[in-house]
């Protein structure tokens, strides 16, 4: 895939440059995003200058995710990160892919995630034929949760187990956005299973 460059209101969710490293690297000693992420522990520069220099290219050249770098338009400040990850079934018979986001603390309770992870869902639907948009975070993670209820995932449950942190296992929420929840086509038909009766 080639990258791409995606525009909001407020923001441009464009690819991670190698000057992005040093605000990579700031956002990412917050311990929040250290908490709820897959980011290292401690994060060192080298690590940012790694995932804006080599993960991300990488990611778009050979398809397995496409990661924005999401920068107010007005400065060009760096908000956080969006991207689509786990995309081994995006090609398939699936069209799947996972919504992942990290935001700067001090660009948070802003809309400014929500609003960058809608752009990334359009295209994913529109531009890339994306049937399934998934997320899943640890359970717990409710700042997570709520910019995906804002954007208009459902609730799908709780996986027991599914996230192994720190040596440990760890039950994961998990949601999902379809074309249809925002009135687009999609390629596939759905057959929704048949309402329970009451017992």
């Amino acid at each position: 895939m080639e990258p791409v460059t995606l525009t909001t209101e407020r923001l441009v969710l464009r690819p991670f440059r190698p000057s992005d490293a040093p605000a990579v690297h700031a956002a990412c000693q917050d311990p929040d995003i250290l908490r709820w992420t897959t980011v290292p522990a401690p994060y060192e520069r080298a690590h940012a200058e790694d995932f804006v220099r080599r993960t991300c290219p990488e990611g778009w050249r050979n398809d397995s995710s496409y990661n924005f770098a999401v920068v107010t338009r007005d400065v060009g400040e760096l908000i956080g990160a969006m991207g689509l990850v786990r995309l081994g079934r995006l090609r398939g018979p699936e069209h799947q892919a996972e919504l992942g986001y990290w935001t700067a603390r001090e660009h948070r309770r802003r809309g400014y995630t929500g609003e960058a992870a809608r752009a990334v869902a359009e295209w994913a639907f529109t531009g890339l034929g994306v049937e399934r948009l998934e997320w899943c975070t640890e359970a717990g993670n409710e700042a997570s949760r709520a910019v995906a209820l804002a954007v208009g995932f459902r609730m799908e449950g709780t996986d027991r187990a599914r996230i192994v942190r720190e040596g440990t296992r760890r039950d994961a929420w998990r949601g999902a956005l379809l074309p249809s929840d925002w009135g687009l086509p999609s390629a596939t038909p759905y057959l929704p299973a048949p309402a329970a009766h009451p017992a």
